[in-house]
């Protein structure tokens, strides 16, 4: 998914300011609890997308919700909102924690397969690639897609594996147009 712009610089405003202020372990853990609410709420996605609702409802709604956050959160928040982002507000926070990963050092993978993989198949499929750097600590987002069909599709970051049951047909059906 392709960030906007607006999420990047809300982000990296963040950043700047937690780094300065020593906060930036506690507000990473306020935007994956963020992030997590409002993905996992179709109806708070509604809810900060909907140009009907005012943005003082909006302003209270968000302080009830986060109302265990730290002061810094909360105003990132309201700030957001006050602006008429607020359909933005995942985004602005999926994009401070890929960034306070990146400082970590931790990889983003993606592993796409046909059904749901055990660990012990995720660990193997990891340790068979030299795209995954082991001595980092590394993020494994799993995909389940049936129309793959089988084997798996592994990103990290801007590389990919694709082992797909789909994409060797595919290759195969070309070889045989090609004869």
């Amino acid at each position: 998914m392709r960030t906007s712009k607006v999420a990047k610089r809300y982000a990296q405003g963040l950043l700047n300011f937690t780094q300065e202020a020593g906060t930036t372990r506690s507000v990473f853990f306020e935007m994956r609890d963020m992030v997590n609410t409002i993905e996992k709420s179709k109806e708070l996605q509604s809810f900060f997308h909907s140009p009907i609702i005012e943005v003082k409802k909006k302003i209270s709604v968000s302080a009830e919700i986060f109302k265990s956050f730290s002061p810094v959160s909360k105003n990132l928040i309201q700030l957001v909102i006050k602006h008429g982002r607020e359909g933005q507000l995942s985004n602005i926070g999926q994009e401070y924690i890929n960034k306070v990963e990146d400082i970590n050092g931790v990889q983003r993978i993606t592993l796409t397969s046909a059904t749901a993989l055990s660990q012990e198949n995720i660990d193997s499929i990891l340790k068979s690639t030299s795209l995954v750097n082991h001595n980092n600590q590394f993020d494994v987002k799993s995909i389940i897609n049936p129309e793959i069909l089988g084997g798996y599709i592994l990103r990290v970051g801007d590389q990919q594996i694709d082992e797909s049951v789909k994409t060797k047909l595919s290759r195969l059906n070309k070889e045989f147009q090609l004869n």
